[in-house]
């Protein structure tokens, strides 16, 4: 049995989302080997720490964490409406795949001796992981509709032909890397 209403208030002033009862600080996990990503251009050792980066799944990441509101975090994800949480879970799956697919690439490209092509392999494997990360606060944050979530996890890669993120819902409260910072100050 889902206490969906339950959760809800109890997610209130939290960073929670309140409509979808998932947390943006798991979006972290994967902002962490973007960041590495995005280094490796300039600083190919990071190519190790990014190899030595691994997957969490949403309750292992806040098992792990410090985030102030960790348990509560796992026990609204339990309870999170399935038109939220199955997107989700797609969405965190298929990001998955892709960075198991893509790091041992770039291995055998150092083990080649390509440097030119993980230069220019590391910085799309990144950018594709911040297509997965937007669409997955774009789903945390309950700033589409359900319809347009199941479409994104689908395998569309954005809501609308053109656009870099995808679109947001009036109203609705997002935060970005700088407020999820201040969580840990």
């Amino acid at each position: 049995m889902k206490l969906t209403k339950t959760y809800r208030r109890l997610v209130r002033d939290t960073t929670i989302n309140d409509t979808s009862l998932l947390s943006t600080d798991y979006l972290n996990h994967f902002n962490e080997l973007v960041m590495m990503l995005e280094m490796v251009g300039d600083m190919p050792e990071m190519l190790d720490e990014a190899g030595a980066w691994r997957f969490k799944s949403y309750q292992q990441h806040f098992a792990d964490s410090v985030f102030q509101h960790k348990d509560l975090a796992v026990w609204a994800y339990e309870h999170a409406p399935d038109i939220w949480r199955e997107p989700f879970d797609r969405c965190t799956a298929a990001a998955r795949e892709r960075i198991e697919a893509g790091l041992p690439r770039l291995d055998r490209l150092r083990a080649g001796g390509e440097t030119a092509a993980i230069a220019v392999e590391a910085p799309a494997l990144s950018r594709d992981l911040v297509r997965h990360i937007e669409t997955m606060s774009a789903i945390i944050n309950a700033a589409i509709s359900a319809e347009e979530a199941r479409a994104l996890a689908d395998g569309a890669e954005h809501v609308a032909e053109g656009r870099d993120a995808p679109v947001h819902r009036e109203g609705a409260t997002t935060l970005g890397q700088s407020d999820i910072d201040k969580l840990f100050d």
